[in-house]
């Protein structure tokens, strides 16, 4: 496909030294590595998105991060470096990663909001920007994906939630009931014979304490 042939990589290809050949049409058996590679990243994002419980129109969002991420996690045996250190000579800052689908409030700065309008949005994290150091959040009321810097991430809540989700199918143990009474007094149980001068079980009353 394109993603394979074209000018950008040709160029890539052409300072590295690297000789491009294709595979021939309709026979993905040629190509063993990138098909496992794509099973790989489907089976993330599938993960993802069923955790999340996004939308299934954003599998793309779910792929593309999946593979932004793993970019950024996976050494390389042969360098022992991650993919994204060998492009960029550089570590990522770990704290910049945050996870799919987590509850966000992009902040309002694209529009004229006044002094009683509200500040920020509600929606939801679904991946990176791939031109710029920004987020991508779908916004909940517009129905858009946005990309903003201006950010404020919740990941907690939604964590707390899928636990609330889980606590709620499980019944809670019952607690024992735990009686107090004086200990100056006795207390003779219900059933307990009525003694009398001429009973034989006068001298049989259960008393508990």
């Amino acid at each position: 496909g394109t993603e394979f042939k074209n000018q950008v990589l040709k160029e890539y290809f052409d300072t590295v030294g690297i000789s491009h050949q294709m595979s021939s049409v309709r026979t993905p058996q040629q190509n063993g590595v990138v098909e496992r590679r794509n099973q790989t990243l489907v089976e993330a994002a599938i993960t993802m998105l069923i955790f999340s419980r996004a939308p299934l129109f954003l599998w793309a969002e779910a792929i593309a991060t999946a593979c932004f991420t793993q970019n950024c996690s996976i050494i390389h045996r042969r360098f022992n470096k991650t993919p994204y250190e060998l492009i960029n000579d550089r570590k990522l800052d770990i704290s910049f990663l945050h996870v799919f689908g987590a509850l966000c409030y992009p902040k309002n700065d694209c529009e004229d909001i006044g002094k009683l309008g509200a500040k920020g949005a509600i929606g939801f994290f679904i991946g990176y920007s791939a031109d710029s150091c920004a987020y991508r959040v779908y916004n909940r009321r517009t129905k858009k994906i946005i990309e903003t810097m201006n950010v404020s991430f919740d990941e907690l809540s939604a964590m707390a939630f899928e636990q609330r989700t889980t606590a709620s199918t499980v019944p809670l143990a019952q607690e024992p009931q735990v009686h107090q009474t004086s200990t100056a007094s006795t207390t003779i149980a219900d059933t307990a014979p009525i003694p009398t001068k001429s009973s034989s079980l006068a001298t049989n009353i259960p008393i508990t304490s």
